[in-house]
């Protein structure tokens, strides 16, 4: 009998493998066959197997793979993976993640998002775990002459005068590997040198150390020194090849485990029974040629690679350690006029702080006393400071100006924008781009090639090489397997996503996703809002114009049914009526009409606050009075609403929004780079007119519902248009989540924010040129990485075979494939972190 079954959580080739060969070893079942890209199983059984012993065979109930019936899902579960994002948004700056700090991961993502509590090696590819950076580090201190003296912050032992220690290891967990990596390549060195010594003497005339002993001896000490490199520096690299091949998941420790096992076994029997070998294997003494020297060599040599790789790993997360040190330790509570200096950690909602000069703003909250100077630019990316007064909102992280303020404490903690953007980073950083899904395919058929490679090389040389062809064969056979290698491979994508992701949190551009970097690149129309994207999003009342009533309790009456509602056209007539001292009402049945405008009842009459679609909803019709005065209002780009008072238009209120000076420089930009950028607003046909002829856009679309919008781009995309949206009010999140990239304001509401796959902290179309070029350098990056770890393999592998050696007579012994093979990750990662100074 065969079955069909959804298999959730396999993440890439690794994950299938291991998937089939876990249920291929259960009983009663004869044959399995794993599709990863169809997140299924189908297999073949003898006999009935319960879905509950099938699920014991992956793990347990707690196992990354979940297997279920077709056309059904564990409970609780929504099918996703690390390559794509599911159809539910997620708020990237308001809402908290799934990957809870201090936690592990691999770098190279082999299991998509699963992360791990202790550190240790990767149980697909064997790479060291990464841990994943905390945000604020509750460190106390204490003088280490008087322990009982203890405090949040550092300084001095009022005891003694000391300097305070911390009373925890402050060492990030790449120092730390860093740090255990340096310790054993010493040990390796150590021993490594004089075995090298040993063996390149036999290129000197008259050899010196033969005359103090014979070679046997020699090749016995040889022997003793390789011991600890073998069984200690490097053990490591045996252990993480002997899980591959266990687990079948083959990866670059599976070729160095076999090729130094080989050759480290191959002298032992060597110099322990020297006559079980041909006479192609001895000297003229009669011992056997031993290669002790190639096993300690590229063992130390393969070390080296994975040291100077914990050294260049730790600074792709530069950016996201940056960010972390934004983040103060100690803040100044006021209570009942009183100052008393707190740790962050202390602060709660509704706390009163002061911030004084020069010092960082430790949580998000708004000024209630005073002003200053901000420095945004660790946020937002932009180097001028910004003028901050009282009811204005600050951000934790941001840098005082000369001035002292005091702050209300809205958002503490993990509810910060400065935690939330190391949270999204750190995500992001840890997805996977979809070229990630051509390098899984090769990787999982990389390493058996590289195998049968290996063999035919033993065979060639041994059938049609010249004497003595065994040794030949063998030294070449193991440098085919040394030279190769898959992490080169596995590390081109990861990286380069980890230091873009960064470049971008601290350009001011949010990226949820790998996949949302690698699209960007793509676009062809970018899909506009107006307000709040192409202009301030601070629209200010210029005029009220009224007929035969009262303006005083017009101006009450329409914004008393504003303060209901959270559009920045209804702030701007709220602000302007409490300027003016006006008299406000209280409304009853309130109703906000999606992109027409608002309605209530006031002292039991209708009162209509919108545009000229809200009037027709509403049947009124006699406003032809006025109508010429609103469009002459309209065609200079300002925004008016027809006022109506029991169904009767009793005038017009005028609203201007400045558009935004970068606007017309970034539109140009974007069109310069084969970019159509198009206007969906919702308001009137003139307006629409003036501010798209003042931009230059390509093209608009005046009085625009919700509705219109997403089936304006689902047009778009029918004609095989890739489309990005950028807005920033709760009528443009439909939209946003339909565009294939949805670009959220900052500045904007929730709504749009949850809505959208890029996030612009400042709210500035600048940073749509910025994440387009982002893009664009991440994916010449990757595609360089990712050429260079195809060419370094495709010349590697068949110099190391020998193919060189009948024209030119060259050969590339194990030790110089070594270099090679750990140097090329290097590269990789080295070439990755060019993304940190490129300029977006």
């Amino acid at each position: 009998m065969t079955h069909t079954y959804h298999i959730k959580g396999m993440t890439c080739s690794g994950c299938e493998n291991k998937v089939q060969t876990d249920l291929a070893k259960t009983k009663n079942i004869t044959h399995v066959k794993v599709s990863k890209e169809n997140s299924e199983a189908i297999i073949e059984m003898s006999k009935h197997v319960e879905l509950s012993v099938l699920q014991e065979s992956l793990g347990g109930k707690d196992s990354k793979y979940q297997i279920s019936l077709p056309n059904s899902n564990p409970k609780g579960e929504e099918k996703s993976s690390c390559c794509t994002t599911n159809s539910k948004s997620h708020n990237p700056i308001h809402q908290k993640q799934n990957h809870p700090a201090g936690k592990y991961y691999c770098p190279m993502h082999c299991e998509g998002d699963k992360v791990y509590d202790k550190a240790g090696d990767c149980p697909v590819c064997g790479m060291d775990l990464v841990q994943q950076p905390t945000l604020v580090q509750n460190t106390q201190y204490t003088c280490p002459m008087h322990p009982e003296v203890v405090q949040d912050k550092p300084g001095s032992c009022p005891k003694c005068g000391m300097d305070l220690v911390p009373m925890e290891p402050t060492e990030s967990e790449e120092d730390i590997t860093y740090q255990k990596l340096w310790h054993k390549m010493k040990i390796a060195l150590l021993f490594s040198i004089p075995v090298f010594v040993i063996t390149m003497s036999d290129m000197l005339p008259n050899n010196p150390l033969y005359k103090l002993m014979d070679l046997q001896y020699w090749n016995w000490i040889q022997f003793i020194l390789t011991i600890p490199v073998v069984f200690y520096a490097c053990w490591m690299f045996f252990e993480r090849a002997w899980k591959s091949i266990v687990n079948w998941n083959l990866n670059m420790f599976t070729l160095i485990g076999i090729g130094t096992g080989v050759a480290f076994v191959f002298s032992i029997i060597g110099l322990l029974f020297p006559f079980v070998f041909p006479d192609e294997f001895k000297t003229s003494e009669g011992t056997v040629h031993l290669y002790f020297e190639a096993t300690a060599v590229v063992l130390t040599l393969v070390l080296l690679g994975q040291l100077l790789e914990a050294k260049a790993h730790s600074r792709t997360s530069g950016a996201i350690k940056e960010l972390l040190k934004l983040a103060p330790t100690e803040a100044t509570l006021v209570i009942d006029g009183e100052e008393k200096v707190i740790s962050i950690h202390d602060i709660n909602k509704g706390d009163i702080i002061r911030v004084k000069p020069g010092e960082k703003i430790p949580v998000d909250g708004i000024i209630t006393k005073g002003n200053s100077t901000i420095d945004e630019s660790m946020i937002t990316g932009e180097p001028i400071p910004v003028d901050k007064k009282t009811a204005d909102k600050v951000s934790s992280g941001t840098i005082n100006g000369t001035k002292s303020f005091l702050m209300l404490a809205e958002k503490v903690g993990s509810e910060t924008l400065l935690s939330q953007i190391v949270q999204m980073v750190s995500d992001a950083s840890r997805s996977r781009a979809p070229i990630q899904n051509l390098v899984d395919k090769i990787s999982k058929y990389f390493v058996p090639i590289v195998v049968f490679i290996s063999v035919i090389t033993f065979f060639v040389w041994w059938i049609f090489g010249p004497e003595p062809k065994l040794v030949y064969g063998f030294i070449n056979a193991i440098a085919v397997l040394i030279i190769a290698c898959p992490c080169a491979l596995g590390l081109a994508t990861p990286m380069s996503v980890m230091v873009g992701v960064g470049k971008g949190a601290k350009s001011g551009v949010l990226i949820k996703n790998a996949e949302v970097l690698e699209k960007m690149d793509k676009i062809d129309v970018l899909i506009t809002d107006k307000t709040g994207t192409l202009t301030e999003g601070k629209p200010s009342v210029e005029k009220i114009v009224v007929k035969d009533v009262d303006e005083n309790i017009v101006l009450g009456k329409i914004a008393s049914l504003n303060q209901n509602s959270e559009h920045p056209l209804a702030t701007a007539v709220v602000t302007f009526a409490k300027s003016k001292n006006t008299e406000f009402y209280k409304v009853d049945n309130f109703d906000s009409v999606t992109g027409k405008g608002v309605i209530g009842y006031i002292d039991n009459l209708k009162v209509s606050l919108g545009n000229k679609k809200l009037l027709e909803q509403e049947g009124i019709q006699d406003f032809s009075d006025i109508e010429q005065e609103v469009i002459a209002e309209q065609k200079l780009g300002k925004t008016v609403s027809y006022i109506a008072i029991d169904k009767k238009v009793v005038g017009y209120i005028t609203i201007t929004d400045a558009i935004k000076k970068s606007s017309l420089e970034a539109i140009n930009e974007l069109k310069r780079q084969g970019v159509q950028v198009i206007m969906l607003t919702g308001d009137n046909e003139n307006t629409a007119k003036a501010v798209a002829s003042e931009l230059n856009l390509t093209d608009f679309k005046a009085s625009c519902l919700p509705q219109d919008k997403l089936e304006y781009i689902k047009a778009l995309q029918t004609k095989g248009k890739i489309v990005a949206m950028a807005g920033d009010g709760i009528n443009d999140a439909p939209a946003l989540a339909q565009s294939d990239i949805g670009i959220a304001m900052g500045t904007g509401t929730d709504a749009a924010i949850e809505s959208a796959k890029i996030t612009l902290v400042k709210g500035d179309l600048q940073g749509i040129v910025k994440a387009k070029n982002l893009s664009h350098a991440v994916m010449k990056n990757i595609k360089q990485n990712l050429f260079f770890a195809f060419i370094y393999n495709s010349v590697g592998v068949p110099v190391a075979a020998g193919v060189l050696f009948p024209f030119f007579g060259l050969l590339l012994s194990p030790m110089i494939a070594a270099l090679a093979m750990s140097f090329s990750s290097v590269s990789v990662i080295v070439n990755a972190l060019r993304l940190r100074t490129v300029k977006i």
